[in-house]
């Protein structure tokens, strides 16, 4: 008897449950008998018990469905070693539920600080597998997480709509895209939309060179300009200011988001009228797109193989186009970032993209 525990943590996307389903079947084809328990609503699940045996009709027809069946939370990672509100040791009790299950081993689904809490569990000895989620694709040491595609599918729609009514009304048009830290998501969405500025974390602008491109395409006779705008990306007067003061700035909220600050910011020196969509969440819902499907599917049985190998302490990760485990202590805490010097900048700005740098 094989028994597994599963549990997704962190933001929902579209391919969480496609990824149990690879993993669940890759499992039960290869084994007489598999126990799956399902930890509710992501490590809260895990921490207070609040589990269900899964059968094989609970993976049935999840491939093409969005969200998560088992829900999900956000559990802070530099919150996991503080006893909760009744002296709870988080840690300990995570532990205790496993060990009580009799599991051999813990499949977890979720992005950066899911991972970090992972690896916490790997080093106090739980038998552990990491799946890379996160629409952001910012896990350090995979090519591709899932959920990411299919992100960028919508966001590149919401900017494909903007482009019509834009050119009728020859405005500005600001879409400001997921991503509070990376601008992987804003970039593809940006370059597949065919906005002619894009703004990342990594990179950041200076608003006299944003309202120069602008400037640019109206000398051009191009009526309109297509902004995306990751809700990480930073101007760089903002970036030279130390850390207590930007923080002291943001805590002001004196905008909803940076997609208001910059349109204030073109107003007021170029007198250009502007525009803001904010896709949100809408982001994150949905079906997967076939792309995410087949990656989200070779994921789990990548997983699965590595289950019946009884090889853990892994991530799996998809490198070069093919699965790879990589050891969770070598991946965890750190971020992919999007360097200034990638090629896909670099080909952005043949094109005639600002990034304005």
């Amino acid at each position: 008897m094989k028994r597994i525990g599963i549990l997704t943590s962190g933001g929902d996307c579209q391919a969480l449950n496609a990824t149990m389903r690879g993993v669940v079947k890759g499992l039960s084809s290869n084994l007489d008998e598999l126990e799956v328990y399902g930890f509710m609503n992501g490590y809260k699940g895990l921490i207070y018990g609040d589990y269900r045996l899964l059968t094989s009709s609970d993976f049935s027809g999840i491939l093409t469905k969005g969200g998560t069946i088992l829900g999900s939370s956000r559990q802070p990672f530099k919150m996991m070693r503080v006893p909760d509100e009744n002296g709870l040791d988080k840690v300990e009790a995570m532990k205790q539920n496993y060990y009580k299950l009799r599991l051999d081993c813990l499949v977890i689904l979720g992005g950066n600080g899911t991972q970090k809490t992972a690896n916490l569990l790997r080093e106090e000895g739980l038998n552990i597998i990491h799946l890379p989620k996160t629409i952001d694709n910012d896990i350090w040491g995979t090519d591709m997480t899932f959920g990411f595609y299919s992100a960028v599918n919508i966001a590149t729609d919401a900017i494909d709509c903007i482009h019509t009514t834009a050119a009728s009304h020859n405005r500005v048009f600001i879409v400001e895209i997921m991503g509070h830290k990376v601008g992987w998501l804003t970039l593809y969405a940006g370059i597949a939309g065919g906005a002619d500025i894009i703004l990342l974390p990594e990179i950041p602008y200076n608003i006299d060179k944003v309202i120069k491109a602008i400037d640019k395409r109206t000398r051009q006779g191009k009526g309109f300009t297509v902004i995306a705008v990751a809700e990480g990306a930073i101007s760089d007067e903002d970036a030279a200011m130390s850390k207590k003061d930007l923080k002291k700035k943001l805590e002001e909220k004196k905008y909803p988001s940076v997609a208001y600050e910059l349109a204030e910011q073109i107003l007021d020196k170029s007198g250009t009228e502007v525009r803001i969509t904010v896709p949100g969440h809408t982001q994150r819902g949905g079906s997967p797109c076939p792309y995410d499907r087949v990656l989200s599917t070779r994921l789990g049985v990548a997983a699965a193989e590595l289950i019946l190998e009884k090889e853990y302490g892994y991530m799996v990760a998809i490198v070069n186009g093919e699965t790879k485990k990589v050891p969770l202590e070598e991946v965890s805490g750190k971020l992919k970032m999007v360097s200034p010097d990638d090629q896909l900048i670099q080909e952005a700005k043949l094109l005639g993209i600002s990034f304005g740098d």
